[in-house]
């Protein structure tokens, strides 16, 4: 930054004589180097501060024309303020370069108005950035992270050895259970792929095909690492009730041909187990190399799962004596949960490496984003989040008020570089009143600090701006690189020295710059606090609450929908439960705890574990995905079972509603029931339905013990 902002500033002060097109060359690399916090190695930043040069020359010029008035300049920065920063549902690349291309717009459109003087502006900014991004990409490059296809590989490839080995534990092999990953690293690869363990350049949050693919593979493969952790807790020996009657129908039956049906049961489990391994392995090498996975190789996964489901009809369907302990249908169940986790891994993982139009991809309401054009994904994207129940769009509002009440009181009272009044509001400003006022204490000690030694410089040095020049280079460097690192009050004692200086060489200036530097932040800091207190001061944290309550309440619904489908009568017949109004609230509450994670507070302080709110979240969904699927033609459950799954889908979906009640600070304290095991009933054996009840009765247990984790997490005075 230093480097870049010197080669730019000193020619056209001190030999082209140019001090308009120096300012901006100077603020160039000072907006997109300092001002923005762009992620990613030098060349990904590089990128980024290219893509953003030509909105930054339109923002010179917009912010040129409208400093005819003050009140087209207040319009045209509320404007641009919001969005700005409501750029930040685009990711946290387009996020990071906001801040600096408000800086673009705020230099210009104060006085003096001078439209002749566009094009030096313009030359540069030019300037300044490509020097800027030269300097990133040769100057002590920042060195390439790992990538998230790098770290979705490895995971996918430790799911892979994870599912090999469990087929060898259920063929029967010996040592295989030894040879498996340990549920603890399982779990921890999955974690590895959380928003928060990735570095932001490297996050899937965008709103293009590509990103939507990634981020949901990432999901898939978590499900998945966790399925594989899980799969050792499945019983191979069933429930006390259920064992005691396996054991006297196989007594009677003899026991070479209860070892045979559990043989069979395994066997086939252990075959699907081996197709998740190879799908595992054929997807991990297609992220390595960037090329989609092959539709040909090994079997299609769709077809295996078919097969297998139909094998667990024709087992259960056969003679009672002959059919397998219900907890080996059980460990079925978990292996074809992870089966269509699988397919849902690959299938994202060729959409996203694919990038282009594909023909609608089965479940649609999963995949809706393959067939879709480029520019609906994106208006989804914005029109999602155009409501007050976002937090992007509380922050972009935010920062629009906070902006324009700055530029109209500068303009208004006529303050000497007023833009500091704005660059003030932009840099202070925070998510939190609490966090905002933190801010300015240190920035109004720090500047302080720095308009002393700024009006002693001036005052000692004069007119001499040789002195200046000798200066200023060794300032930038101490404030851009001791700034980040020792807080606040040093970056803005450092930049007012800064400021001061390159300035004094612009144009002659005396100890009242310093001054004017004060008087312009103090007004500044009294606004963005001002706006922190009146505008959402709590941050994201009431979001949160609210959009999780909302979140879970919609899950409820979703919940005895599922049930529904599957109990209809002839099977197939009921409409599919609607998910966009769960799949919306989970968006918004997925911004939302992003957000309050990156605010101030003790992670120990959690009102409620929200993140296990976004896992039960994405288990209802998929739950209300794949069983429909699974529930073959034929396989009508009876009517006693069938009043035990909606009794028990009812008392489900009343749960959720006692959580999200628990989820508010201003709600009362509603307990959810609590929701015993079912067993299935002994009569279903030798029913085709019982694989469709066993599936459910897994979905529905664990979604009952989910909850029952988020409601131990409330504190015991709730």
């Amino acid at each position: 930054m230093t480097t870049a902002a010197c080669a730019g500033f000193y020619p056209f002060v001190y030999a082209a004589d140019q001090p308009e097109t120096a300012l901006y060359a100077l603020f160039g690399p000072v907006a997109l180097g300092m001002l923005s916090s762009i992620p990613g190695s030098g060349r990904q930043r590089a990128a980024v501060m290219l893509r953003a040069l030509p909105v930054g020359l339109v923002l010179v010029a917009l912010g040129t024309v409208l400093a005819v008035h003050t009140w087209t300049a207040v319009l045209g920065m509320l404007v641009v303020g919001f969005a700005l920063a409501f750029a930040a549902v685009a990711g946290p690349r387009p996020a990071s370069a906001a801040p600096g291309l408000q800086l673009f717009y705020i230099l210009a459109c104060f006085p003096p108005y001078a439209p002749e003087a566009l094009g030096a502006r313009l030359a540069g900014l030019t300037l300044g950035v490509l020097l800027l991004a030269a300097c990133e990409v040769f100057l002590l490059p920042a060195p390439p992270a790992t990538t998230y296809r790098e770290s979705l590989a490895e995971a996918v490839t430790i799911a892979g050895r994870a599912a090999e080995a469990a087929a060898a534990g259920a063929e029967g092999v010996e040592g295989a259970e030894g040879s498996a990953d340990s549920a603890e690293r399982l779990r921890a690869a999955g974690a590895q792929l959380r928003l928060s363990r990735l570095p932001p350049a490297e996050r899937p949050a965008g709103a293009g095909r590509s990103d939507r693919a990634l981020a949901q593979a990432g999901a898939a493969a978590r499900r998945l690492l966790d399925q594989l952790a899980q799969l050792g807790d499945t019983p191979r020996t069933g429930r006390n009730e259920e064992a005691e009657a396996d054991a006297d129908r196989h007594a009677a039956a003899g026991p070479d041909r209860d070892a045979g049906a559990e043989a069979q049961a395994d066997a086939a489990s252990a075959g699907l187990l081996g197709r998740i391994a190879e799908h595992c392995a054929t997807t991990a090498h297609a992220l390595r190399t960037g090329h989609p996975p092959p539709r040909s190789g090994p079997p299609a996964l769709e077809m295996a799962i078919r097969n297998f489901q139909a094998l667990r009809i024709a087992q259960s369907t056969g003679p009672l004596e002959a059919a397998p302990p219900v907890a080996a249908l059980r460990r079925q169940a978990a292996v074809l949960a992870m089966a269509e986790s699988t397919r849902s891994l690959q299938t994202s993982v060729r959409v996203g490496l694919h990038g282009r139009r594909t023909r609608p991809i089965q479940p649609q309401a999963l995949f809706w984003y393959a067939d879709a054009r480029t520019p609906r994904l994106w208006w989804r994207r914005l029109v999602g989040h155009t409501t007050l129940r976002s937090v992007q769009f509380q922050n972009a509002t935010r920062t629009a008020l906070g902006l324009g009440a700055a530029r109209l009181v500068a303009g208004s009272l006529d303050l000497s570089h007023g833009f500091w009044v704005l660059l003030a509001v932009l840099t202070l400003g925070r998510t939190t009143a609490g966090a905002t006022w933190t801010a300015v204490r240190s920035a109004l000690a720090g500047t302080l600090a720095g308009a002393i030694a700024a009006g002693t410089l001036l005052v000692v040095v004069g007119q001499h701006p040789d002195a200046y020049a000798g200066v200023l280079a060794p300032a930038m460097l101490a404030a851009f690189a001791l700034g980040p690192l020792l807080g606040i009050a040093w970056a803005q004692a450092l930049f007012t020295l800064v400021v001061s200086d390159a300035f004094a060489q612009i144009a002659p200036a005396s100890w009242q710059l310093a001054e004017a530097r004060i008087v312009d932040v103090v007004t500044g800091s009294a606004i963005g606090l001002l706006c922190g207190l009146l505008a959402w001061p709590a941050g994201a944290r009431r979001e949160v609450q609210r959009n999780m309550s909302d979140l879970l309440r919609s899950c409820g619904p979703l919940i005895t929908g599922t049930v529904r489908v599957l109990l209809t009568t002839p099977p197939g017949s009921a409409p599919l439960p609607a998910t966009p109004p769960v799949v919306h609230r989970l968006r918004l509450a997925e911004a939302a705890y992003l957000q309050h994670r990156s605010e101030p507070g003790e992670p120990s302080a959690e009102f409620m574990d929200w993140h296990a709110v976004l896992i039960t979240a994405n288990h209802v969904l998929l739950g209300a995905h794949w069983l429909p699927r699974f529930d073959l033609p034929g396989t009508a459950v009876p009517p006693d079972a069938a009043a035990w799954a909606r009794t028990t889908a009812d008392r489900l979906a009343l749960a959720t509603d006692g959580v999200a009640a628990l989820c508010s600070e201003e709600s009362a304290p509603l307990r959810p029931p609590a929701l015993p095991g079912h067993d299935a009933p002994p009569e279903l054996r030798g029913s085709a339905s019982l694989p469709t009840l066993i599936d459910l009765e897994q979905w529905l247990n664990s979604l009952a013990a989910q909850l029952a984790r988020i409601e131990g997490s409330v504190p015991a005075g709730r």
